[in-house]
């Protein structure tokens, strides 16, 4: 069992090594904080600390760094957020002002949070599965060209052009806007398309080959906002970071490049009752990214939750990091609120 005292030990190791870089030592401690012992007692307490695999030793008579366990007891129980300082917050306010959609929105997130952090910033979208559709619209551009707009209550947005195998005029255009819009307004994104791929697959009913056309196309945008999407920024960050990881980042510049990984790993992170969680080092193993950390915070969307966070070497600051994350996610969430209460 660990000592109060130990605790607190854990504590200054894992503040200083993530300060300077070096295995922290017991006189190193002692200087710096007053907890009233001598170095031959902060010395037995790091051997706890040893034996309970919170700290190890890199090199042979050196002092002492975190172990990834250490990190999370760390995180879970000695960490405290540190506020952030009115120049971040004002950062914060001034990158997320008056985006242009949502994914101007999503973009300037993660720009700022790794602004704020140095470390590769990512951030889900909203999820737009439980999403209904508000609106739908059909501008001619040519009689054979047509771009197709779909709107969610959820804020997502869809443009798509389309060529389309029969000519049509404003008057046409308009026909198979109202019937189409009659099928899918005010139904949720799935039913949506259940409902046109029904349309679809009646050839025999539907004669008319644009309205079949402009169906299909429907239909894919609505399994494009079905699908999870991730937005990141801050990758080159990896490259000035490399020696604070233990190994290759090669296994983390590949989830950076598919997502995929990022996704499931976001998606299945548990946070606490704030919100906020963090998935450290071996944790991150099953993904294959084990040298990694990732911190994150919940924000609330018109459609449910998401996450944004950052992602970076084990030797983290935690406290600032989730601190940062948490902040945007609060500002993100009031954004996509002001957004929802304006439509």
């Amino acid at each position: 069992m660990v000592s109060e005292r130990g605790l607190q030990v854990l504590r200054a190791i894992v503040q200083d090594y993530v300060e300077t870089h070096e295995p922290v030592g017991s006189r190193s401690i002692v200087d710096r904080y007053s907890f009233g012992v001598s170095a031959a007692t902060i010395r037995n307490d790091m051997a706890l600390l040893e034996d309970e695999e919170l700290i190890t030793a890199p090199h042979t008579s050196s002092g002492r760094v975190p172990t990834d366990k250490g990190y999370r007891v760390f995180v879970d129980h000695l960490a405290q957020l540190r506020p952030l300082s009115v120049a971040q917050r004002t950062a914060i306010e001034s990158f997320l002002t008056a985006p242009t959609d949502l994914d101007d929105l999503m973009i300037r997130t993660v720009r700022v949070l790794t602004q704020l952090t140095g470390q590769v910033a990512l951030a889900q979208y909203p999820s737009f599965a439980r999403a209904h559709i508000t609106h739908l619209e059909l501008v001619a551009l040519a009689p054979n060209r047509v771009l197709i707009v779909l709107v969610t209550d959820a804020g997502g947005v869809s443009q798509r052009l389309t060529p389309l195998p029969v000519d049509v005029d404003e008057a046409d255009t308009a026909v198979l806007r109202a019937r189409l819009s009659a099928l899918i307004t005010g139904q949720a994104v799935s039913d949506a398309a259940e409902r046109l791929q029904n349309l679809v697959a009646a050839d025999d009913q539907t004669k008319d080959i644009a309205l079949r056309t402009l169906s299909a196309v429907v239909i894919e945008e609505l399994g494009e906002f079905r699908q999870e999407r991730l937005v990141m920024a801050g990758a080159a960050t990896l490259a000035r970071r490399e020696q604070d990881f233990r190994g290759s980042i090669h296994p983390i510049l590949e989830a950076i490049e598919e997502q995929v990984t990022l996704l499931r790993l976001m998606g299945e992170m548990v946070t606490d009752e704030h919100g906020l969680g963090a998935s450290i080092g071996t944790e991150n193993e099953p993904f294959g990214l084990g040298e990694a950390s990732i911190v994150a915070s919940n924000y609330a969307a018109p459609s449910g939750t998401a996450r944004v966070g950052v992602m970076g070497p084990t030797r983290m600051d935690y406290p600032s990091n989730l601190a940062a994350a948490r902040a945007v996610a609060r500002y993100l969430s009031r954004m996509l609120d002001e957004d929802e209460a304006g439509r």
